[in-house]
């Protein structure tokens, strides 16, 4: 990277150690002298624990310790789950029902945990679960996204958690009154398993002093908060540790009942404890993603120039509130409500509903990918209703270039932005003209070819502070301290590259620090594709920090004056002198100075703003009317993410993400049946896409830098997820039109779609 120079394609440092299973993900590293947890969990969705018997389970051969939530209470733990509520449009707060960490006389879904037993091995705990004797008086089920039915919560009794708005609702209806044209379409967006690679796990040890959790998770400090608050420890007493944490796309955001659970049994015991899921028990209960239905609607005048749109949403909560679920489909599905296109008046309605399944909590983007998904389906239908092409559309309706830094309706202010040029490129890249061609081709092999466009934006989210140190050490390395906590993204290659691009330092020499809150103090976390800017934005503070220092220093060793002495990326400089340091040889002059204050430099900077990455999708799609199968047969991105650091990893993150939303548009969904039993928790039963369902993903970029930070960059993490739900959507809907399909719903399964041709066809005739 020195030889070719800044913001080039470098492979990742960290799959070496990946890619040969040199890994070090928490079931690597828990001490060998550990315990093992399993966990109980509900097997019915809903009903009243009648019995339970823990007698077997405690004399169970290796059995040391059985935990219930009694058991949690009576050592003092505040043992309830933490949740955010919303306010709701009539000023009340939403239902805040408790969420204990084990259930605690009821079950509210398959799955909930009940009780932890320890055990010497794991095999000891799984058989001494079978002695365990549970009764569970069954109560009816409560699934659909409607007031009613068996109530779940007290504190809900029509089992609705909230009702939130957003927007001037009597503006809003002015203006549908007024338009020329109104467009609707209700679509809905099915509910999904992360399934991460690593599921998820958890160890603790308690050495009478401090308890340390080391955790696959996307951030420490969060978690030892809560650990502090609910264990009634001081600060110093709790360490909180991520090691190697294989994907975790929002789900590992949050904190879940076992690893309190697990802390408290090492504490019990002295000894150390881990817990690792397998992967139905991670189905079951890691927090799923998605599952709501919405209504939207668009008013248009004359020139068909959008005046209002409206959106009234029904989510599904799961059986509690988790950590972030009553935000996502509210204030965070607000954040790019009106995406890219120039519309002021606006509502949005969202309803919150309880039901016996597991809790939904962020996925991948986090609201941002619901709201762009509704907002361009229903741009696609209006094209068709109002027959204008669908890039017209889009353009007639853009925020223009010159109205930048642009407020939205929903309190956004949008820094830059040039969509024409972004949607013109992404035209070219996917020959958009050659589509008819295409499309006719297929029509002699009997097959229906479409076209689906999605234009997206993102709200970068998450903590817009964080702070970075950078410390020379004896071996001429250099670590860098970071914020933040790589899922398998890259930041190991990324952050070394930037502070090498910053400072001269050779990547290679580079240690990224990360996931221990011993050695760093504070940091957000990742999520909300925070990471490269706000850490990028402390590594430059830090980076201005270490040459104020040194300048001074090397000053009186040039003799000159500090004002005299430069830094030009590579080496210090000064007229009349000719010593040039590079920084790590300023280090080393330090070093052999006795300057240990020069050898550590730390610093924190907040964003002035949010980025917002945006850009272009199109997708092409090949139905087989005889079986109903889709293939996804062109994918095309261009996207304004700024300026790039990577490009290699920033196309690597758009490759999974457009994968992760060709998943769920194709092959992924969660099936409960009428008692709530999951049908989809195992890989027999839930389909991941797989490498015959993605075809080759042609990205570009196109930056328009940002103004919201000194380098220009707009996160990537989630963007392409955000985009691909409505390109494959409309590109199936695209296919089925013309045989007589007026609504395509995610996931467009074979049979799914077989059906839905045989009964558009019949309604054409």
């Amino acid at each position: 990277m020195e030889k070719f120079g800044k913001s080039q394609p470098v492979k990742r440092v960290e799959d070496v150690r990946f890619l040969t299973g040199a890994g070090r993900y928490v079931d690597d590293i828990a001490p060998e002298n550990a315990w093992h947890a399993m966990v109980l969990r509900s097997p019915v969705a809903h009903g009243t624990i009648s019995g339970l018997n823990l007698d077997g389970a405690r004399a169970a051969d290796g059995v040391h310790l059985v935990v219930t939530q009694d058991d949690l209470r009576t050592a003092g733990i505040d043992a309830r789950m933490n949740a955010s509520i919303v306010t709701n449009r009539d000023g009340s707060k939403g239902a805040d029902p408790i969420r204990p960490v084990l259930a605690d006389g009821r079950v509210r879904f398959v799955g909930e945990p009940i009780v932890m037993v320890v055990a010497e091995t794991r095999e000891q705990a799984r058989d001494a679960l079978e002695l365990i004797e549970l009764d569970i008086d069954d109560l009816p089920a409560k699934l659909d996204l409607a007031p009613g039915g068996a109530t779940i919560h007290d504190e809900a009794p029509d089992n609705r958690a909230f009702e939130w708005g957003l927007g001037d609702e009597a503006a809003t209806q002015a203006a549908f009154d007024a338009a020329v044209h109104t467009v609707s379409l209700e679509v809905a967006d099915n509910r999904i398993i992360a399934n991460s690679m690593e599921p998820r796990g958890c160890f603790a040890e308690w050495d009478g002093e401090r308890l340390h959790l080391s955790y696959g998770g996307q951030g420490v400090w969060g978690l030892k908060t809560q650990l502090i608050e609910k264990f009634g420890l001081d600060a110093e007493q709790v360490r909180v540790t991520n090691p190697d944490v294989g994907g975790g796309f929002g789900m590992k955001a949050m904190a879940y009942p076992e690893y309190f659970a697990v802390a408290h049994a090492a504490r019990v015991l002295g000894r150390p404890v881990r817990w690792m899921s397998d992967r139905t028990e991670a189905m079951l209960s890691d927090n799923h993603g998605r599952d709501l239905t919405s209504l939207a609607e668009l008013a248009f005048d004359a020139d068909h120039r959008i005046t209002a749109y409206r959106v009234r949403t029904r989510c599904n909560l799961g059986a509690y509130n988790s950590q972030f679920a009553q935000n996502i489909q509210t204030q965070l599905f607000s954040r790019v409500l009106t995406g890219v296109y120039d519309v002021q008046t606006t509502w949005l309605q969202v309803e919150g509903y309880f039901t016996n399944t597991t809790q939904v909590d962020a996925y991948r983007g986090a609201g941002r990918p619901e709201a762009i998904y509704v907002l361009e389906r229903v741009m696609d239908r209006a094209a068709r209703e109002l027959g204008v092409d669908p890039w017209e559309l889009r353009r007639r309706n853009f925020i223009r270039p010159e109205a930048f830094p642009y407020g939205t309706a929903t309190g956004e202010t949008y820094d830059v932005g040039d969509f024409d040029k972004i949607l013109s490129r992404g035209a070219r890249e996917a020959d958009a003209e050659g589509f008819a061609a295409r499309k006719a081709a297929d029509a002699k092999r009997g097959l229906l070819r479409g076209q689906g466009l999605c234009y997206y934006i993102e709200s970068i989210l998450g903590d817009p502070s964080e702070g970075a140190k950078v410390e020379f050490c004896e071996d001429g390395t250099v670590n860098l301290y970071v914020g933040t906590q790589s899922n398998g993204q890259g930041h190991e290659t990324v952050y070394a590259q930037f502070l090498a691009d910053q400072t001269g330092i050779p990547a290679d020499w580079i240690r990224v620090i990360q996931g221990d809150s011993d050695r760093i103090a504070r940091g957000g976390g990742t999520g909300g594709s925070r990471s490269v800017t706000v850490q990028s934005t402390a590594t430059l503070a830090t980076v201005d920090v270490m040459v104020a220092a040194f300048t001074a220093y090397l000053a009186e060793k040039m003799g000159v004056e500090e004002e005299a002495v430069r830094f030009d990326d590579e080496t210090f400089r000064a007229p009349g002198s000719n010593l040039t340091p590079t920084m790590v040889e300023a280090a080393e002059m330090a070093r052999a100075d006795g300057r240990e204050d020069l050898l550590s430099h730390e610093a924190r900077a907040k964003l002035p703003g949010r980025s917002y990455p945006n850009g272009a999708h199109v997708a092409e799609v090949v139905v087989d009317p005889e079986t109903g199968e889709v293939r996804v047969d062109r994918y095309t991105v261009v996207d304004d993410f700024g300026n790039l650091i990577n490009p290699m990893l920033a196309e690597g993150q758009v490759h999974g993400g457009v994968v992760q939303g060709i998943g769920q548009a194709i092959a992924e969904h969660v099936v409960h049946d009428a008692d709530g039993q999951l049908l989809t928790a195992t890989f027999m039963d839930y389909a991941l896409p797989r490498a015959a369902d993605v075809p080759m993903i042609d990205f570009t970029s196109e930056p328009v830098p940002s103004t919201a930070n000194l380098m220009g960059m707009k996160g990537c993490g989630e963007a392409g997820t955000v985009g691909a739900l409505a390109a494959v959507a409309n590109a199936v809907q695209d296919a089925l039109w013309e045989r007589g399909v007026r609504q395509a719903d995610m996931p467009f399964t074979p049979l799914k779609v077989w059906e839905v041709l045989k009964d558009g066809s019949v309604a054409a005739e």
